[in-house]
């Protein structure tokens, strides 16, 4: 009953709807379910079952395969017609956001826009329009899905019970694990970059007010991809939601007031306000991030290989007292400065689950050493160094409430979250408007919800 994520290959096969597999070449696609006002399309079962393939899946029977799909339509069907009901809705901006992200996403694995667009034999701005209302349907349905189990808890004598549920011969044999953490130092940018940074945002600033429109230059400077190909907008946003220092300006200048270039954590932005509402306001920007140098990176180099000798060589710093005082990465720092399993949230994790780069530097390594400062870039592309702390090491083994607690307590509280969606579903299938094609009427869908 989870909600559909689709790859690149699955996105692109529901795109290009009237493309099938080879030996199911369907000429005309068709409606094939209705619940209440929303309807499923052939097409998206069949870039289903393409998606299977594509994530090396091969069942044995390809018309159960189809039934089950067509199934998890209709339960995310059942869930939008009811939170339509109950007047459930995703606030616009927020669906916005999140269809950047998948945008930013399949360009992104593509390699680049172009062969995106070459791929798909569409424009982009066309393929963000067709995605618009798969996206927000999507995100009603997590909402509606969110407040159904937002309550479910569970106990240890639920957790214990769980796993001696579980078959002997079934409990599982778990891999290989390692807890690995990181401290990240991103360079101190020169005085003299960000200048440069600043005064090309003036340059900038002088050429709109010269007549040169903002939008077309946010397309070519801004490196805020997202909002730059809207022109730099950003949309409506109120108090608290964007960081002070681009809010402080927006709330504070005229309707279509360009200010002079601000600095934040994300670098240099030139901001319009567009329109204010009370509290809330519509800006667009034009984003410049300093670029650090060669020096600016040695100097973290040597900044790290110092904390790096405080932690191996003496007693006087900790890993995880170090991450709290010196690592820039948030997410690592959060958690200690270990990575974390998203699923389960447990510190250890599976070697293929890690990075690559960081998996073979703790494949040199031996548990309680600390890497060498290693240069890498950030996921916005940043350069950074970082030093990599090789914690602790589970060999494989067979679950077992002692080691794998933290695991065991996840699997429980999906299946509790699990069966009651299911007892949601069974209810609110009689509330709305249901009718399948006879095509797909051997599939017992209904009886099986």
């Amino acid at each position: 009953m989870n909600q559909r994520t689709y790859t690149l290959i699955g996105f692109i096969l529901l795109f290009a709807s009237s493309v099938f597999a080879q030996d199911d070449a369907v000429p005309v696609d068709k409606i094939i379910a209705k619940v209440d006002n929303n309807i499923i399309l052939l097409s998206e079962v069949e870039a289903g079952y393409q998606q299977m393939l594509a994530n090396g899946q091969y069942p044995q029977d390809k018309k159960e395969a189809k039934c089950d799909i067509l199934k998890g339509l209709i339960v995310n069907k059942i869930m939008y017609a009811k939170a339509q009901i109950d007047s459930i809705e995703v606030d616009d901006a927020r669906v916005s956001d999140e269809l950047e992200r998948r945008m930013q996403y399949f360009i992104l694995q593509a390699g680049s826009q172009e062969k995106l667009e070459k791929t798909l034999g569409s424009s982009v701005n066309d393929l963000r329009d067709d995605l618009r209302d798969q996206v927000k349907e999507q995100m009603t349905v997590q909402t509606m899905q969110q407040q159904i189990i937002s309550d479910v808890t569970i106990t240890p004598k639920q957790v214990k019970k769980y796993f001696e549920s579980i078959p002997q011969d079934s409990i599982p044999f778990l891999s290989a694990e390692v807890k690995v953490g990181q401290i990240v130092r991103e360079p101190q940018v020169s005085e003299s970059e960000k200048e440069k940074a600043k005064q090309q945002l003036m340059d900038i600033k002088k050429r709109i007010l010269d007549g040169e429109d903002f939008g077309v230059l946010a397309k070519q400077y801004s490196q805020d991809y997202g909002s730059a190909r809207k022109g730099g907008d950003l949309g409506w946003h109120g108090r608290g939601e964007l960081v002070p220092e681009f809010e402080e300006i927006a709330l504070t200048v005229e309707p279509n007031e360009i200010a002079d270039p601000v600095e934040s954590d994300f670098g240099y932005h030139l901001i319009q306000l567009l329109e204010r509402r009370g509290g809330r306001f519509r800006a667009r920007h034009i984003l410049i991030r300093p670029k650090s140098n060669y020096q600016d990176v040695k100097d973290a180099e040597v900044f790290l290989d110092s904390i790096r000798t405080l932690i191996a060589e003496t007693d006087t710093l900790g890993f995880e007292k170090a991450v709290n005082l010196y690592s820039d990465d948030q997410p690592t720092r959060a958690n200690a400065g270990y990575f974390k399993n998203n699923v389960t949230g447990s510190s250890y994790m599976a070697t293929d689950e890690l990075d690559p780069v960081v998996f073979f530097a703790i494949d040199t390594m031996t548990v309680g050493n600390t890497s060498k400062p290693l240069k890498y870039r950030t996921e916005d592309g940043q350069d950074a160094v970082r030093i990599i702390y090789y914690s602790d090491y589970k060999p494989p083994h067979y679950a077992n409430l002692k080691d794998d607690y933290q695991k065991l307590q996840q699997a429980t509280l999906n299946s509790q979250k699990n069966e009651i969606l299911e007892k949601w579903i069974k209810s609110a299938k009689n509330d709305v408007f249901i009718e399948i094609d006879p095509e797909f009427e051997g599939c017992n869908i209904l009886e099986g919800i």
